[in-house]
């Protein structure tokens, strides 16, 4: 008897009973397959399953479902959902298939319709690699060998995924961009895809936003304002750059911006120049749903790419967030000092309120425990906003006045021949301050063997030791400070100074401005007395400015 080859094509048995099955071929193809060999593309595929129909009496071609670019590990595919259909609606009875990958590589949801759905439903299926027919041989099916190939198929999606994610995180580690699409401000370079360059046109529209925002206008505000200026949203203006993108909410939107694209611009971290990726991740490679990754899992790479706002610009818009700003019915723009104004004595904020009046309105701060919790949680604490800017406006102008005092008196010092008796100053200061340091640490040493000597009792020498730690710390903060000051002079150049640098910028201010109070105040308490305490940035800095004034302003020609 002739053998058979074992490459031959199987044909499974015709129906004895002359049934003829309405068959539906299924064809798939992932994108992890597709750098496969030709016999596993869709058009190999389907070629083969058409052959397998020739010449068989019993099988009708209904119709050919192609999920091209869908993974097997999962069944949520547009054709194959549609083919499912058409069982229900018993126009299909027969499903054949290349081979049992191409039905599923979830080996417990084909499981599920290979041996629950389809016999159900009467449906006869055929997978042609695998010698499978489950109405002409029903042992076939039936075989441990169909489970353990279908474990494999979905043994062989695992390690796919395990090793595509492994490869993605080390890219992401190295600062490259693996995204499908830039972030609204950027693009792809065209000579690298994972580096990202600046796109000026959108770029714009972000500094904008930042400074809109720091300026006082609400995030609804700004998308309104977006909106009437005729600006397309990213989605919307990546379609227009040509770029295949889409978003679930585009067609809804229309273009315009919400209050959500504005809100996501001022969190993202990108736009400072720092590649932040892996916020989210799909579950696994069976459930194809994201999730958020928690923020210390986060892939941050610094300096990967131009930054389009500054880190202190960015900061400004985090410390904002956490503020309540609140803005007034029908308005766009949030008051001067709202979110920094807050009450002395329970720390919450203070509400903004308005009273009417025949001849004039005026706004008004109340502490908001009084307001809304039981009575006797707070006081009312209530103080008018026209007089709180007023105190507010002239305390910066003071702060302001100082760190430009300090600017110039910085200047004249380096230009005139008494820089050298401040350098000498500061030397001698640093010199003694370096002694009483070393006197200290040796008093320190000592005070252990005296109490195990019995010279000291233990709670003096606890009391002691916690006196001269505490002197201790004071003396090197000292000696840093008197060292920064000294290597200052001598490279000729004024201090580094944070209060120098954020204040001096608004020198010579006449009113107030959200942007001058984001800028430098931290926050503003009232008392209920109506007294008013200031919190500014850079609290410390001042504090050394006005001790560097006292102590070196003789040193500068009248």
């Amino acid at each position: 008897m002739a053998r058979t080859s074992k490459y031959s094509k199987p044909k499974a048995a015709a129906a004895p009973s002359g049934r003829v099955w309405q068959a539906a071929l299924y064809v798939r193809l992932s994108r992890e397959d597709g750098d496969k060999v030709e016999s596993e593309s869709i058009l190999s595929q389907k070629a083969y399953l058409q052959d397998f129909l020739k010449g068989r009496s019993d099988l009708r071609l209904y119709q050919i479902y192609v999920d091209d670019g869908w993974s097997g590990t999962n069944f949520d595919r547009p054709q194959f959902l549609s083919m499912i259909e058409d069982i229900r609606a018993r126009r299909v009875d027969c499903v054949i298939v290349k081979d049992l990958s191409r039905f599923g590589r979830n080996y417990i949801e084909s499981g599920r319709y290979l041996e629950t759905f389809f016999p159900m439903m009467r449906v006869r299926f055929i997978s042609v690699n695998d010698h499978i027919d489950s109405y002409a041989d029903p042992g076939s099916l039936g075989n441990m060998i169909v489970p353990m190939k279908n474990v494999m198929n979905d043994e062989y999606c695992r390690d796919i995924s395990t090793k595509v994610r492994s490869s993605l995180n080390i890219r992401r580690s190295q600062g490259k961009f693996i995204g499908s699409f830039a972030a609204y401000g950027y693009r792809k370079d065209p000579a690298d895809h994972n580096r990202l360059l600046i796109d000026e046109e959108a770029a714009q529209v972000v500094r904008s936003i930042y400074a809109w925002f720091l300026g006082g206008q609400s995030v609804l505000g700004i998308a309104q304002r977006l909106n009437a200026q005729g600006i397309p949203n990213p989605s919307e203006y990546k379609r227009r750059q040509g770029l295949k993108y889409r978003h679930p909410a585009g067609k809804k939107l229309d273009g315009l911006w919400p209050d959500s694209s504005v809100r996501r611009i001022l969190r993202n971290e990108l736009y400072t120049g720092v590649m932040v990726q892996h916020r989210n991740e799909v579950i696994s490679y069976k459930v194809q749903i994201s999730r958020p990754v928690e923020e210390r899992e986060w892939i941050r790479v610094d300096g990967t790419h131009e930054a389009i706002i500054s880190r202190e610009t960015f900061d400004l818009a985090q410390a904002l967030f956490a503020r309540d700003t609140r803005t007034a019915p029908g308005k766009a723009q949030v008051g001067v000092l709202s979110g920094f104004v807050k009450c002395a004595d329970c720390g919450r904020a203070m509400n903004r309120k308005r009273i009417s009046q025949p001849y004039r309105d005026y706004d008004y701060y109340i502490c908001s425990t009084f307001k809304k919790m039981k009575k006797g949680a707070c006081t009312k604490h209530t103080i008018r906003s026209d007089r709180l800017e007023h105190v507010v406006l002239v305390t910066l102008q003071k702060q302001i006045a100082l760190a430009v005092e300090m600017e110039e008196l910085m200047t004249a010092i380096r230009s005139c021949e008494a820089a050298s008796r401040s350098s000498q100053l500061l030397t001698a200061q640093l010199s003694g301050a370096e002694r009483e340091q070393a006197r200290i640490q040796q008093i320190l040493l000592e005070l252990y063997p005296d109490l195990k000597n019995g010279l000291l009792s233990q709670p003096q020498y606890l009391a002691l030791k916690k006196q001269y730690e505490a002197q201790l710390e004071g003396l090197e903060q000292t000696i840093a400070r008197l060292r920064e000051q000294a290597a200052s002079l001598a490279e000729g150049r004024p201090e580094e100074n944070d209060f120098i640098s954020s204040f001096t910028q608004f020198r010579n201010i006449t009113a107030l401005t959200r942007e001058v109070v984001v800028a430098l105040v931290e926050n503003i308490y009232v008392h209920e007395d109506g007294s008013i305490d200031i919190q500014f940035h850079f609290s410390d800095s001042y504090e050394l400015a006005a001790e560097f004034i006292e102590n070196n302003r003789h040193l500068v020609p009248a």
